[in-house]
């Protein structure tokens, strides 16, 4: 607990069933890092490279991502709940069944990425940039969306409120009849 495993070079590490908590893993290079079934607690990964990085079944709690590398990683039934981006290089990376509940994405560029059934419950998406992106059957209910930018993104099935629907910037989305629908009441028209 507490470790500091700053500025380590780390990089192509294998790790499986360990536990870090409060750890600080700032400008540590972890490129090609391959975890399963590991949980990170409050850990701080600022600056830290996790380029070309592999997580499977691996829970990131709370943790902070501030200015991290983390393009071409791959989170695969990753749960990624309560941790925070600011600045971070995310594109390219892979979401498989990864769970994002209340993840702070504010003004992070997640420009055309597959978030295809995505849990992405009560995550702040604050001027994120979405445009492109995949979001089908995504669960964003709850979800803090003012000023975030989903042109040509494909909603179709995903789960939006009211107050989604009215924050986000939708124009060109692709959505299905009921998104269509609840778009259209959320913003005060009357539907027969």
């Amino acid at each position: 607990m507490g470790e500091d495993f700053s500025d380590a070079v780390l990089a192509g590490s294998r790790w499986e069933r360990r536990s870090f908590e409060h750890c600080d893993f700032t400008e540590a290079d972890l490129r090609g890092l391959r975890t399963r079934g590991c949980t990170f607690t409050n850990c701080d990964f600022t600056r830290a490279d996790l380029g070309d990085s592999q997580h499977e079944l691996t829970a990131f709690r709370s943790c902070t991502f501030y200015r991290t590398t983390l393009s071409g990683s791959r989170f695969t039934g990753a749960s990624l709940l309560g941790s925070t981006f600011v600045e971070c290089r995310l594109r390219p990376v892979t979401l498989r069944e990864t769970d994002l509940t209340l993840v702070g994405l504010s003004g992070v560029d997640l420009r055309e990425l597959s978030l295809t059934g995505l849990r992405l419950r009560e995550a702040n998406l604050t001027d994120a940039d979405l445009r492109g992106s995949d979001l089908r059957e995504a669960d964003l209910f709850g979800a803090r969306l003012l000023g975030a930018k989903l042109a040509d993104a494909d909603l179709r099935g995903a789960r939006i409120d009211a107050n989604g629907l009215v924050q986000a910037k939708l124009a060109g989305a692709r959505v299905d009849l009921d998104t269509a629908v609840a778009f259209a009441a959320a913003h005060g028209l009357v539907v027969d």
